[in-house]
């Protein structure tokens, strides 16, 4: 069943595991039509998942003819898959793995626990290198070390390395101006890494978090009103949690003397020392908001319309488009590196992506669960948090030399 849930999720662009949650993901959104069924799945399944689907009314649901000619995943089918052999199951048929995993009771190392987190992104077409990668990440902390070592060398080829990955509730992320990141976890505290102990916040649920100096934490609740964690308050953010505190705000960034928010209705508000600048540049809600400000205050802005904006207070206008794609945005950060300010992105899919200055390639990212917040570190890592999960991947083309210290944080691996 979850092979089904995955593919359709994929076909759909939301995040689910099971009927309920893909249920919840649909009618979150506008009536749709849903096709199910094809190649490589299970009639029982794709029936049970359409019946689920159809009790509310809310979808289409279209089930497609098997190919008769088609191999149906089933635990017991010839050609069986090693799933001990990690090798093995980043290079075979997904759809038998997850279909193997979930008649197993057994964790094999590890693997199996990985794979039905990560199980999202690992059904989708790709070469095994990027599915050791993203098998590496979602390994839990006791995984057998020689999976490790394993999925390591499977992974040698992918366009990432992964210096870190662990258990780290995260909520929203950012970096403090000497490359430390700050985590904000659900429940509303803060830590800074990498030796930072929890510290509660004023805000009860974190939305987003933006870095304003050298120790002070912007947080937006979940309520759209603004916090300050660390430092010391000034009368510009004493003036804009007033303004928040009337008119609720959906996204938060801070870049030297500026504070930008977005709200409901697609504008986006850059409160400064020289007044207030504003645009409207979404449809619809804005989501997420990153600024830099070297050599100049420049502004990147999602929304629910998908789309991935940069905008210039100074130059006002409606910005230009970065990226568009169909699904929401739900994180942004942006940040000096060696080679220029790198942009990070994330999207209600799954999807992350890393645009890097002076390369039109774009590095992407699927951990498999949904992506909470993402951050760009000064020397050219990223940060990828989940519910579960916070990962460090650097681009191949920047790996650093040496190891990173295990201290990182408890857990880390």
């Amino acid at each position: 069943m979850r092979g089904t849930v995955w593919a359709v999720a994929n076909q759909l662009g939301v995040v689910a595991g099971t009927p309920a949650e893909l249920l919840s993901a649909l009618l979150a959104g506008p009536p749709r039509t849903v096709r199910l069924g094809g190649a490589g799945h299970d009639p029982d399944e794709v029936a049970e998942l359409a019946d689920v689907l159809r009790e509310f009314g809310h979808v289409r649901v279209v089930v497609e003819a098997p190919d008769e000619d088609a191999p149906v995943s089933k635990p017991g089918d010839d050609g069986p898959v090693d799933v001990a052999d990690a090798e093995a199951v980043c290079a075979a048929d997904p759809v038998r793995v997850t279909a193997a995993y979930e008649a197993a009771d057994d964790e094999h190392g590890g693997l199996r626990s990985a794979w039905l987190r990560a199980g999202q992104s690992l059904i989708r077409d790709q070469d095994p290198a990027r599915r050791a990668l993203v098998l590496r990440t979602a390994l839990p902390p006791d995984a057998d070390p020689r999976i490790r070592q394993a999925l390591a060398r499977s992974a040698a080829t992918a366009p990432w390395h992964m210096e870190w990955a662990g258990a780290c509730p995260v909520a929203a992320l950012t970096v403090l101006p000497g490359g430390a990141p700050v985590v904000a976890d659900p429940g509303g505290g803060v830590r800074v890494l990498p030796d930072g102990g929890r510290e509660q916040s004023t805000a009860t649920r974190v939305r987003a978090a933006a870095a304003s100096g050298e120790d002070t934490v912007l947080l937006l609740d979940e309520r759209g009103r603004l916090h300050r964690h660390g430092g010391t308050g000034t009368a510009l953010t004493k003036a804009v949690a007033a303004t928040l505190a009337r008119h609720p705000g959906t996204a938060l960034a801070a870049a030297a003397d500026v504070v930008l928010v977005g709200d409901r209705m697609g504008s986006v508000h850059a409160f400064g020392s020289d007044g207030l600048h504003q645009a409207a540049l979404h449809s619809g809600r804005v989501t997420a908001l990153a600024a830099t400000a070297s050599p100049s205050l420049a502004v990147r802005t999602g929304g629910t319309d998908g789309a991935v904006r940069a905008w210039s207070p100074a130059d006002g206008g409606h910005g230009s488009t970065v990226s568009q794609r169909s699904s929401p945005v739900v994180a942004l950060h942006t940040g000096p590196t060696p080679q220029g300010p790198a942009l990070a992105a994330a999207w209600a899919d799954g999807l992350v992506e890393l645009h890097r200055p002076g390369r039109r390639d774009v590095l992407g990212f699927r951990p498999g669960p949904a992506v909470r917040a993402v951050a760009v570190t000064p020397d050219g890592a990223l940060w990828v948090g989940t519910e579960e999960t916070l990962i460090r991947l650097r681009p191949r083309w920047a790996r650093r030399r040496g190891n990173l210290p295990n201290r990182a944080r408890p857990g880390l691996h």
